[in-house]
């Protein structure tokens, strides 16, 4: 088999290699060093040329190796290792003027799905592309588009659907490969050998920042510090419907410095234990122990929250006598549920709504119309008009698991009624959906989803459109760190 033109230098696998595939396979060096089948270092005097593929030394049992006309390709991505939030350039050099590439992003996923992007460019006449300046002709994107090889990824051909990506341990990094292909590629890249690749690392904690495990009364959560000796402000972070303890974007927000509690509110160790949904008290036990804890600034605590979680944060905001915050970031949330009780009563009170859930062509689950049309009646809602702490709203347009929109513009409505309006701040984007999350994540429009206290698993139409929700996740997660910084350290900073 002769491998494809002006692939980069790569080796013939003379033996069968487990997961390298059979004898006569070709493989790039970088998988052949990192495998053994090459020793690192072992290419230096490696000269041969696509018509001149030759074998080692006689008797030399070791890889055949070819160099091909591009094989003098550079790619270079930089920097290669960063936070998650954090944009990296992607850089071709060396290529043939108007060569024909394709730029591939692979990621192997902490439940093992594996996701890639793909992107189509031209050198230019020195024979270069800059990912953050010249545009993608096609692919999973197109246009200019710095991040779009992680915010386009989608599951390889062949993945179990309705999968979505998330981080499960987010004190590990996220380790993309990023590759260059001759010509314009759309498909069967696990069978191609690239001209170039480089392994790239994204991290959700930078060095120094410290996980600590929580379980004091009755607590089921984390507590990410950052580095330093501290105090930092902190923030109490709640996740949605799904429970469980999600813990990466606590570890982001310390990694920026926030001291973040993650807390797991729905299947606490407590509610599995006794099968009876937490209180409002086991919030106000969540904001004491990050109070009280020694690196924390007990009187600088924010809360932020996605879905499920915004509900919870906007009834402590305005009706607790402990729980006294600075600030509060509610991201595609409502604040419709019963004033009187907890947990429990808000999931009778959409239970009793269930009538009103669509169900589309695909048997995708749309959510949004168990809180519409939003109530009259003062006992359904939260009376935003009590809050005395600046809140921020982050809503998708597109939403269709939560009417976040209509409860955005009524809780405003509120606000000015109330004359508090001065603490509200609404960030609004057309055609992004429900699953806001830290920056370059990549966009899920429907998954499987499992609510807390469900037995079966249903797919939930989240919505959105892939570039615009991008776009939102980036901008929104700025804004929000404006806003935290500004209302926990009292800083602004017009860069961001």
């Amino acid at each position: 088999m002769t491998p494809p033109p002006h692939s980069d230098l790569c080796l013939r696998n003379k033996n069968e290699i487990p997961g390298l595939g059979p004898p006569g396979s070709i493989l790039p060096v970088a998988t052949a060093t990192r495998h053994g089948v090459l020793p690192a270092g072992h290419t230096s005097n490696l000269t041969c040329t696509a018509a001149d593929r030759r074998s080692g030394p006689p008797g030399d049992d070791g890889p055949e190796v070819c160099v091909h006309p591009a094989g003098q390709m550079q790619l270079s991505v930089h920097p290669s290792r960063g936070l998650v939030d954090e944009k990296f350039t992607v850089l071709v050099q060396k290529a043939p003027p108007g060569f024909q590439l394709t730029l591939h992003a692979l990621h192997k996923c902490d439940d093992g799905h594996s996701w890639e992007a793909f992107a189509h460019y031209c050198t230019s006449a020195a024979g270069t592309v800059n990912v953050s300046e010249d545009p993608s002709l096609g692919g999973t994107y197109s246009g200019v588009e710095q991040m779009g090889l992680l915010w386009s990824l989608r599951p390889v051909p062949g993945s179990r659907p309705w999968i979505r990506f998330r981080k499960v341990n987010a004190q590990t990094p996220m380790v993309f490969t990023i590759s260059v292909y001759a010509g314009h590629q759309t498909e069967g890249f696990v069978g191609l050998v690239p001209l170039a690749g480089v392994e790239v690392e994204r991290w959700y904690v930078a060095p120094g920042v410290q996980r600590i495990p929580v379980t004091e009364d009755g607590l089921s959560a984390a507590l990410y510090l950052p580095p330093g000796p501290g105090p930092f402000p902190g923030v109490l972070d709640l996740w949605g419907g799904g429970g469980k303890l999600v813990e990466y974007r606590a570890a982001l927000l310390a990694s920026h410095g926030f001291a973040s509690l993650t807390l797991d509110y729905l299947t606490p160790k407590v509610t599995l234990e006794t099968g009876k949904m937490v209180g409002n008290d086991y919030f106000e036990k969540a904001y004491r122990v990050l109070q009280q804890h020694p690196q924390v600034l007990g009187s600088r605590i924010a809360m932020i929250g996605l879905s499920f979680g915004t509900s919870m944060i906007l009834k402590m905001a305005a009706y607790s006598e402990v729980m006294k915050l600075k600030c509060a970031v509610c991201i595609s949330g409502s604040h419709v549920q019963p004033v009187d009780g907890s947990i429990s009563e808000l999931m009778s009170f959409l239970v009793d709504n269930v009538s009103k859930i669509r169900i589309t062509d695909d048997n995708q689950v749309i959510w949004k119309d168990l809180v519409l049309p939003i109530p009259m009646d003062p006992t359904l809602k939260v009376d935003v008009g009590r809050l005395q702490c600046p809140l921020l709203l982050v809503v998708g347009e597109d939403d269709m698991n939560w009417a976040a929109c209509e409860s955005a513009a009524d809780m405003k409505d509120m606000m000015q009624q109330a004359g508090n309006s001065h603490l509200l701040t609404v960030l609004q984007y057309p055609n992004a959906g429900h699953l806001i999350e830290p920056p370059y994540t990549p966009f899920t429009r429907a998954s499987f989803y499992k609510p807390a206290g469900v037995d079966e698993k249903m797919i939930a139409l989240w919505g959105g459109e892939t570039v615009a929700h991008a776009h939102a996740q980036e901008d929104s997660w700025r804004k929000i760190l404006k806003f935290l910084r500004k209302n926990l350290y009292g800083v602004t900073d017009s860069r961001l």
